[in-house]
């Protein structure tokens, strides 16, 4: 005999779990962001990329495209398009030779200065029922999330 199927928790919906309001979510922005970073003649994971430079400058590809959720090899092409496009800089690591460090451009920061009110205009209108503390609560939440599943501290 076949024990009956488990009914859902209280409070979950099975036709809407969070991981799919997530997802929802991340697709709305994505596409949000190609929209605005497009008419900078970028992708969004190539913005994404110089967003994380600007944060972390002097890292490694490897580095770079662990912090931009792709792959080493598709980083690879990726740096290889932005230093054509001069927005950003490959300098030798000092402490060793064989790597490369990455960092923004001047080029590539005023393309990114250049986005900027335009993708915090994403995140307003994301956030604009929303009053500052619970904003604040959400990004707690979803740290906190992040933490949960890669078991790490929050960057």
């Amino acid at each position: 005999m076949t024990a009956p199927a488990a009914s859902p928790a209280p409070g979950h919906d099975r036709d809407v779990t969070l991981l799919y309001l997530i997802k929802q979510v991340e697709l709305a922005v994505k596409q949000a962001l190609d929209d605005v970073v497009a008419a900078a003649d970028l992708t969004t994971l190539q913005y994404t990329a110089l967003t994380v430079l600007e944060r972390h400058p002097g890292i490694t590809s490897a580095e770079l495209a662990r912090n931009s959720f792709v792959r080493a090899q598709s980083m690879a092409e990726m740096v290889t398009y932005l230093l054509g496009r001069d927005l950003v800089s490959r300098e030798r690591d000092p402490k060793n030779r064989k790597q490369y460090l990455l960092a923004l451009t001047h080029q590539g920061q005023q393309v990114l200065d250049g986005l900027f009110d335009a993708v915090a205009d994403i995140e307003a209108k994301m956030l604009e029922h929303f009053d500052a503390g619970q904003t604040e609560i959400l990004r707690t939440y979803l740290l906190r999330c992040r933490q949960s599943l890669s078991g790490k501290a929050p960057r």
